[in-house]
């Protein structure tokens, strides 16, 4: 059954098996993963995007990131927004900012995980990852502690593609 949001998702077909439609609350982010390589491509902060979880710092002692390069998406909806990094002192160094640039990945996924929980009231119990920040264990472990459930990285990293073959496959019964 189609859910409209309340609190700032999109409702969204998830898949369609024959008759079987099952829906979705998505939570659209911009500029997650891509801030680490904004950090490494256009400030050249690093020179590797894994160079992130080497050089982050322990704590971010008390700078904070958005990146809000094209806006905030889900579930604030403002076009109008754009990336600050606040907090920062004459004491904070390149460490600083890519552990807050790892943690603001992990703080925008738990707002748009808020809003599904306000939605539906469904408790997340693990969240299923893939893509290449899977390989960043300082932002899967501050992510897990972010959302209180585990983070399960697969062995296959790019699952989607693979969702993606499998699907094509029972659409053309295989």
């Amino acid at each position: 059954k189609l859910v409209p949001s309340q609190h700032g998702l999109l409702s969204t077909i998830a898949y369609k098996i024959n008759d079987d439609v099952i829906y979705a609350l998505e939570g659209s982010v911009s500029h997650s993963g891509s801030t680490i390589q904004w950090l490494r491509d256009q400030l050249q902060m690093i020179e590797k995007a894994s160079d992130s979880e080497t050089y982050a710092t322990p704590s971010n002692d008390g700078l904070y990131m958005v990146p809000a390069f094209a806006g905030l998406f889900a579930p604030h909806w403002r076009s109008d927004a754009r990336g600050c990094i606040v907090g920062i002192t004459a004491a904070h160094h390149k460490g600083h900012i890519l552990r807050a640039a790892l943690e603001a990945a992990a703080f925008q996924c738990r707002e748009v995980f808020d809003a599904i929980y306000a939605d539906s009231r469904v408790l997340l119990k693990a969240l299923k990852v893939d893509g290449g920040g899977t390989h960043n264990k300082l932002l899967m472990q501050f992510q897990a502690d972010m959302i209180n459930a585990p983070v399960v990285v697969p062995r296959v990293q790019e699952t989607t593609a693979m969702g993606a073959a499998f699907a094509a496959g029972l659409a053309g019964g295989g």
